[in-house]
């Protein structure tokens, strides 16, 4: 029999309090360069009138963390729903505002399931600048996570603690490089040796590898016959506010 806690969500769910600012999404597509369709959209936080990032996370505090968390996914998924988004829909959490993950995802799924989005085209993405020291932890959200059905991604591969240790760990659906290793690796051997070692690792372990931040076409070439099929940048489109990037305004390679 079902605890009160699992039937009603642990007490943050129960008694946090709504945010005192309002946030909107921007989405910038991840395409695949294979098939030439857009895989997904990454949904990068924004100010209610499109106003930078800054101007909202600088809003986040420990006290309100969680709130904002939850908040997040619901909005993401609302408005993505709302566009008639037909890609995989990539959401940014927050690991540290997590206090028992098969209680906090429950407003996820109540929102996916209220907007009719299906919950395995949901990407939880997780970035190291939330500096989560225990790698365990991790784990065992984001494996919870792929129980339940999402995808899941670790951001800035190659960056801190999201590296060979974590893999070692635990195997995510996706990685998405470093930004640093992607810049200009057309003229970078070292990268591109780095990058070649990571696809075929990831390869082998059955992860996909999303190359970020590419803002040149020699980059995306070096990428494509480094064996990279899902890229991301502005070189594909900018963050577009409230709006998905239709695949035929993406400048595919020949």
């Amino acid at each position: 029999m079902q605890s009160n806690e699992t039937r009603e969500g642990c007490g943050l769910c129960r008694d946090a309090e709504p945010l005192d600012f309002d946030f909107s999404y921007a989405f910038q597509p991840i395409v695949d360069v294979t098939t030439q369709q857009v895989f997904a959209h990454e949904a990068l936080v924004r100010g209610p009138s499109g106003e930078p990032a800054p101007t909202v996370l600088s809003r986040i505090t420990d006290g309100n963390r969680y709130q904002f968390d939850q908040a997040c996914r619901g909005k993401a998924i609302e408005i993505a729903s709302r566009l008639g988004m037909q890609s995989h829909l990539s959401i940014n959490f927050l690991p540290n505002a997590i206090y028992r993950p098969e209680l906090c995802i429950r407003s996820t799924l109540v929102a996916a399931r209220q907007h009719g989005f299906p919950v395995e085209r949901i990407i939880f993405e997780t970035v190291e600048g939330e500096q989560v020291n225990d790698g365990k932890w991790l784990s065992e959200v984001l494996r919870e996570y792929q129980r339940i059905g999402f995808l899941t991604a670790i951001d800035d591969f190659g960056a801190g603690f999201a590296g060979l240790n974590l893999l070692a760990d635990f195997q995510p659906d996706i990685v998405k490089l470093d930004m640093a290793l992607v810049r200009g690796i057309d003229a970078n051997k070292p990268r591109r040796a780095i990058v070649a070692g990571v696809s075929t690792m990831c390869r082998e372990l059955g992860i996909r590898v999303i190359a970020e931040g590419i803002e040149t076409g020699d980059e995306m070439r070096c990428l494509r016959d480094l064996g990279i099929e899902l890229m991301q940048g502005y070189w594909f489109g900018r963050p577009q506010f409230e709006a998905a990037t239709p695949g035929g305004k993406i400048p595919w390679p020949e």
